[in-house]
């Protein structure tokens, strides 16, 4: 039979020959559609479709509701609400939703859909920064969950009363509940899909407080879980939290790698929440300091309706426009945005920590004392609340630097600022409180012991691979780039030249032969045309055939409509359900309520504005050009350091003047240039 073949093949996770088996089942009006509908909305979840499967479930909802089988309709409405509350991140679609399954299922108030609804609207009034509501929904879901057997309402209740405790200031406690839900949760009897989406919860839970060794420790047990597991967007997602990790100990270039194959992942599944792995990509990029790669998926996440602070604060720093940077972060902590967010949830102050903690850094480059110590009280205020190894580092660190800027003996603060941060297993952060104790010694007239720090940031940075971090160390050491003035003439001819399958290159009477990397050979087509720009499709082309001409052979593929018929129409069903939202909370005069449906409907109007270009045209999004990019600047990457580790003068000099991004350049020094010669032999 052809739906019970259609069933199989969804069990083992065959999604796409699920979707084959059904064929034209699930359009045809007979007695099985309810049931191909069903199967077919799981199927295309699996196979990130996720508007068609949304599409599923609400088509769904309309054949039982015109059959009049109230409880069945009330279920597809709460399935619908559900996967928009996974993945929309729009409450006021999921609150529609929710309203219509309330309605339906009146009639039936036995029925086991009653815990679902209340599961949804807990998790929805959590995300709506509704604390008192979300408790008591979430009892409700436990209670029904267990009278009426519907596991997943039980997990889900009980996870976001774990997560309202921690909030509520006992963390250890709410820590607890969440070990006894993490055991539930990889046993048999939770479903695939809540089992995923609430480890993930538990990461975030962990992180939002600082516990960096309980979220460190939950996301092991979720790489463990999801082998043959995961569905839907669960293993991007837990990419997103491996990233994270890396984020903190290193190596940079593992973390970028799994946030760029997290967002790939991402994509077919998430919308508005698109912007959190953006964020996290942007975020390393900029500690590995491609300032170019931070600042595109920075502001691909805005675009996203996702707050991209205090990451994007961070870049203008590092790009030299600080001013802008604390205008930046003064504005997002005065209004914080109310955004669904799983690791900061819009209702308490844990909202802010990590913008104060950014707020504290850039007003002391800027040299604004009252403004760090403003900072650091604040910051200092939640680590007492919410005390966790990551806070209390954080507010450390802002203590020394409120110490530092106001002209006071900071080296006890930096002290505590290093040993919390290193307790809290944070290898890059742990180097930048270095930094600032070394400024302390410096002050204290102790340069011995702050050169000592230095060495030791500088060894941390360059395991992680920060290269401007490393770049500032060696300058302030006096081996980095010199004064103009004191500059020593360079020679005047770099070697570059391919000897087989190997490559010489020579600097400063230094010669040395290395395997002729990927990497090295789109280098060589750089330095051949130094100060353009060539489009990293160009050097993938050139790679496959080296006489092709740049600007002639690049051809991009065309990637995914940013949103093709199917979705752009449910967006627009979707900006319908948040109208209806909108007016309800005007009529009931609910000031909240109305900023977030207003937020939700700018978001969907800038999507559906977003995926029409010129003349009415479909716009498209992850072609060739964007895997390129990623491809090409890892190979760079790569084969730079290879050549630093080899010689270490003409290593420097290339990664200073070696831009890579969606456009890959050499910029020559304008006060040091070097005469390149390039060619091949044997």
């Amino acid at each position: 039979m052809t739906l019970d073949r259609a069933r199989a093949a969804l069990g083992t996770g065959a999604w796409t020959d699920a979707l084959t088996e059904l064929g034209a089942l699930a359009e045809d009006d007979g007695p099985q559609l309810a049931d191909a509908l069903e199967v077919q909305a799981a199927a295309c979840y699996g196979a990130g479709d996720l508007e068609r499967s949304l599409g599923s479930w609400e088509r769904l909802y309309d054949l039982h509701e015109q059959r009049g089988e109230t409880e069945q309709a009330g279920r597809a409405a709460a399935m619908t609400a559900l996967h928009l509350l996974i993945d929309s991140g729009l409450m006021a679609t999921v609150r529609g939703w929710n309203r219509r399954a309330e309605e339906l299922l009146g009639p039936t108030p036995e029925s086991p859909v009653w815990a679902m609804v209340a599961m949804v609207a807990g998790y929805e009034r959590f995300f709506s920064g509704d604390p008192v509501a979300a408790r008591e929904l979430a009892r409700r879901a436990v209670e029904l969950g267990r009278e009426r057997d519907v596991v997943a309402a039980v997990v889900v209740g009980r996870t976001a009363l774990a997560r309202l405790r921690i909030l509520d200031g006992a963390v250890e406690e709410g820590l607890e509940l969440l070990d006894e839900v993490a055991i539930e949760l990889t046993s048999e009897r939770v479903d695939p899909l809540t089992a995923g989406m609430m480890l993930c919860e538990l990461v975030c839970a962990a992180q939002g407080v600082g516990r960096h060794d309980r979220a460190r420790e939950w996301t092991e047990v979720m790489q463990r879980w999801r082998p043959g597991r995961a569905v839907g967007g669960i293993n991007g997602r837990c990419r997103v939290h491996r990233a994270e990790m890396l984020r903190w100990s290193g190596p940079g270039e593992e973390a970028e790698a799994e946030a760029v194959a997290a967002c790939e992942e991402l994509r077919p599944w998430m919308r508005r929440e698109y912007g959190w792995p953006l964020v996290e990509l942007g975020t390393i990029r900029l500690r590995l300091g491609d300032l170019v790669g931070a600042e595109e998926a920075l502001l691909e996440a805005h675009e996203h309706a996702w707050c991209p602070q205090p990451a994007l604060a961070l870049l203008r720093l590092a790009q030299g426009r600080g001013e802008e940077a604390l205008a930046l972060l003064d504005e997002a902590v005065a209004h914080p945005l109310p955004m669904p967010s799983k690791e900061r949830p819009p209702f308490v102050e844990l909202r802010v920590a990590p913008l104060l903690e950014a707020q504290a850094e850039v007003a002391a480059v800027l040299g604004r004392p009252q403004a760090v110590a403003r900072a650091a009280e604040r910051l200092e205020a939640i680590a007492q609340r919410w005390p966790g190894p990551g806070l209390c580092a954080a507010a450390a660190l802002a203590r020394a630097r409120a110490e530092l800027a106001a002209g006071r003996p900071a080296v006890e603060a930096g002290t505590a600022a290093v040993a919390a941060w290193a307790d809290a297993e944070a290898a890059y952060e742990t180097a930048g409180a270095r930094e600032v104790l070394a400024a302390a010694l410096d002050a204290a007239g102790r340069p011995d012991a702050a050169r000592l720090e230095r060495d030791s940031a500088l060894v941390a940075y360059q395991a992680f691979g920060a290269a401007l971090d490393v770049r500032r160390l060696l300058a302030v050491a006096g081996q980095g780039e010199e004064e103009p003035g004191e500059r020593a003439p360079g020679p005047p001819v770099a070697v570059f030249e391919r000897l087989g399958s190997s490559r010489r290159v020579a600097l400063g009477g230094v010669e040395r032969v290395l395997p002729d990397l990927k990497g090295l050979r789109y280098l060589e087509r750089l330095l051949v045309r130094p100060g353009e720009e060539l489009h990293v499709l160009d050097l993938v082309a050139g790679e496959a055939d080296p006489q092709a001409p740049e600007g002639v052979v690049r051809v991009d593929a065309p990637g995914l409509l940013v949103l093709d018929e199917e979705a752009k129409a449910a967006y627009r069903r979707r900006l319908a359900e948040v109208e209806d939202d909108l007016e309800e909370a005007v009529r009931t005069d609910d000031l909240a309520r109305q900023e977030m449906a207003a937020r939700d409907r700018d978001y969907l109007l800038a999507e559906l504005s977003r995926a029409v270009g010129l003349g009415g045209r479909d716009r498209r999004t992850g072609g060739s050009a964007e895997r390129a990019r990623t491809s090409v600047t890892r190979s760079l990457r790569y084969g730079l350091a290879r050549l630093a580790e080899q010689h270490p003068d003409l290593g420097d000099h290339l990664s200073r003047r070696v831009r890579t991004g969606t456009y890959c350049c050499y910029e020559p020094d304008p006060l040091s240039p070097v005469t390149w010669r390039m060619g091949q032999r044997g």
